[in-house]
């Protein structure tokens, strides 16, 4: 027991090198000591020697198969395992013996949220508050769901209360600041991102999220010097891949200064004023689909997002994420995020550049990572157009998707037909869409057609968008209009774009206002 109980003290203070020492010893002593097995267990669980743990953690069950902590612990050893099936066994288990065993209840939302079931997952975390309503981190984990639900203000009031009983707490203030980003209050979100900071100065998504803030602030030097302490950081949160992976897209978007100076012999962008009598929010998600992995890559893509990004600034928006060469679940957490951020929002635009298919009636982007070796691959491997129009649906005023997406498809061409799904069709281009009012969905090539990767650094249809949407007065139906024919003049009626959905009659819409 002497061994056990300093074992615990050492894994308290994060040495869990003389933890697992200890805990061995009082093994050594006592091969039946079922707590023993189970706090070394939970050591290397910490320690990330995940396959060790749950053998420890197995051996402290068949010594005492009465101990919640446990089935709790071996329940996260084979959720980091992967393993959920078995997770929620033990969970379930635990709770079997113990209806009121808060720690099952909250892995369990966890287990949940890790799939996306944020419903289920709020119904665990509530069950945590109801047992124990002083037990802070549940408070922090329901606001986290709640804002995947798109419930902010929930997700504020939870966060809050979490703060309240957790002042050192570095997760909520940084959840909370994050909200606060979103919807502008970029006073309240700096606070909070320095107060998680303040309690955690290495705390990554923090200081990525602080860092974005400065970007937003235009204090670039600030901004550096998060993205490279976040990169610094030791990798200790679940969200340290994202924080990562976000730092150092971050940290590349400012050091290119490529998209800033375009030659003057294909597309020039020039500083534009913004529109200056505008009180409206817009925001736009800009992809670039160019190396793909299991094709041949396109040239232009990545650099066409680029300029209409760089545009886009220009013009006022004011928000744009530029992502270039996205695999799938990249695609679809980029979608999830821009989702959360069109309910704020009166603008919403999403423009696509990169390969795209119709299968049986339905519009595909394709990921960079897709393998389409038949046609029942392309669910599977690639994003439905729908789930497009889903993450900008929430914008108040106007919802654009502009995909210049109808290039020559090799996947088309290669892909086997399944006898299942032998009269599933297979078209060139994209097929025709009826999008709800309030949105205007724009090809690079009108449904059934192909549209160019052109010759020169930009695409035609990429030019051709950026030139008018530079223009003062021309008014968004308008403007693609004369897209439309600037298009079809430079490939000699080769390429002719079109339009599909329509927005509201009563207003009209301006990337730029008029002089």
């Amino acid at each position: 027991m002497a061994f056990d109980n300093r074992g615990a003290e050492y894994g308290d203070k994060g040495d869990y090198d003389r933890a697992i020492s200890d805990f061995s010893e009082a093994i050594r002593i006592d091969p039946k000591y079922a707590l023993a097995w189970q706090h070394r267990g939970a050591a290397l669980l910490r320690r990330n020697e995940v396959d060790r743990a749950i053998a420890d953690l197995t051996e402290s069950i068949r010594l005492d198969a009465s101990n919640l902590n446990a089935l709790n612990d071996r329940g996260m050893a084979y959720a980091a395992a992967g393993d959920s099936e078995r997770a929620l066994s033990d969970y379930n288990a635990a709770i079997r013996i113990n209806p009121r065993f808060k720690f099952a209840y909250f892995n369990r939302g966890r287990l949940y949220a890790g799939k996306g079931d944020h419903t289920r997952a709020i119904a665990e975390y509530s069950e945590v508050i109801r047992i124990d309503p002083t037990y802070g981190y549940a408070f922090n984990n329901r606001g986290l769901s709640h804002q995947h639900t798109g419930q902010s203000e929930r997700a504020v009031a939870d966060f809050s209360e979490a703060i309240r009983l957790l002042p050192r707490t570095t997760l909520a203030y940084n959840n909370r600041g994050d909200i606060y980003l979103l919807q502008g209050r970029y006073d309240q979100a700096l606070a909070d991102f320095n107060e998680s900071l303040r309690n955690d100065p290495q705390h990554q998504s923090a200081l990525v999220n602080r860092g974005m803030l400065f970007e937003k602030l235009g204090e670039i030097a600030k901004a550096r010097a998060d993205f490279n302490a976040a990169l610094a950081a030791p990798q200790k949160y679940d969200s340290a891949k994202w924080s990562m992976d976000k730092a150092r897209e971050r940290l590349a978007a400012l050091d290119d200064t490529s998209i800033k100076t375009v030659p003057a012999t294909t597309t020039s962008v020039i500083a534009l004023p913004g529109p200056s009598s505008r009180n409206d929010r817009r925001i736009a998600l800009v992809v670039g689909n160019s190396s793909y992995e299991n094709v041949a890559a396109l040239a232009n893509p990545a650099r066409d997002a680029a300029l209409v990004a760089e545009t886009l600034k220009l013009t006022g928006f004011d928000s744009v994420t530029l992502l270039t060469d996205l695999r799938k679940d990249e695609l679809t957490a980029a979608l999830r995020d821009f989702a959360r951020q069109a309910e704020i929002a009166d603008w919403a635009m999403v423009y696509y550049a990169g390969h795209g298919m119709e299968v049986g009636g339905v519009n595909y982007l394709i990921p960079i990572d897709a393998k389409i070796a038949s046609d029942r691959d392309v669910s599977f491997e690639a994003v439905a157009l729908d789930q497009v129009l889903n993450a900008a649906e929430r914008a108040k005023r106007l919802r654009l998707i502009v995909l210049d997406a109808c290039r020559d498809n090799p996947f088309a061409n290669q892909m086997k037909r399944t006898m299942t799904l032998a009269s599933r069709s297979v078209s060139r281009g994209l097929a025709a869409i009826e999008p709800e009012a309030g949105t205007l969905v724009v090809y690079a090539a009108k449904d059934g057609e192909m549209a160019l990767d052109g010759e020169g650094r930009n695409s035609p249809f990429a030019t051709a968008f950026v030139n008018n949407m530079r223009k003062p007065g021309l008014e968004v139906r308008r403007l693609f209009d004369v897209v439309r024919d600037d298009v079809m003049e430079a490939t000699n009626r080769a390429q002719k774009p079109f339009s599909y959905g329509s927005v509201s009659g009563r207003q009209d819409f301006y990337f730029v206002a008029g002089k």
